[in-house]
């Protein structure tokens, strides 16, 4: 669980508060180096040049120890793909799938709620991975558009 959340607050940039140990110990000089005790959670920016890791360490009842060091991976930079590289295409099949009509009517609402909470998402990549990565259902819908208004007023209509 420890991991978990370490690589979770790698990715959110958030550092989460300390738990079950609100009082730091005697038994550590804490004034000897930069280490404390978080009574709140704070901001984790990635600083140029500074790679951000993390200690876990775990007991277990058994007596079981585990020590882990979680280091953010590497910046990869990826290119940047310019939309002209993409071939025009007079339109997009975007297809849906769901046991029945209502079931269908429902994954329509839902495609318009995610297009439209995700602007940035590519037409030919949203209608790709309604074409290859859903489950084939009974009842089929295929709404076809050239843009993202057209498609969705589509959706919406049904």
């Amino acid at each position: 669980a420890g991991v978990i959340k370490m690589v979770g607050a790698l990715r959110h940039g958030v550092l989460p508060r300390t738990l079950h140990a609100e009082v730091p110990s005697a038994e550590v000089d804490w004034s000897a180096g930069a280490v404390g005790l978080l009574q709140e959670q704070r901001e984790w920016s990635a600083q140029e040049g500074r790679t951000r890791r993390a200690g876990v360490s775990s007991f277990g009842v058994s007596g079981t120890n585990a020590h882990v060091i979680v280091e953010e991976p590497p910046a990869v930079e990826t290119p940047a793909v310019e939309d002209s590289t993409a071939p025009a295409l007079p339109a997009i099949p975007w297809v849906l799938s769901a046991r029945n009509e209502d079931a269908l009517a429902a994954q329509a609402e839902n495609l318009v709620s995610f297009v439209q909470d995700r602007p940035e998402a590519g037409l030919l990549d949203v209608g790709y991975s309604l074409a290859v990565s859903r489950a084939r259902f009974e009842r089929r819908a295929v709404v076809v558009g050239g843009s993202y208004e057209e498609l969705v007023e589509r959706l919406v209509r049904g």
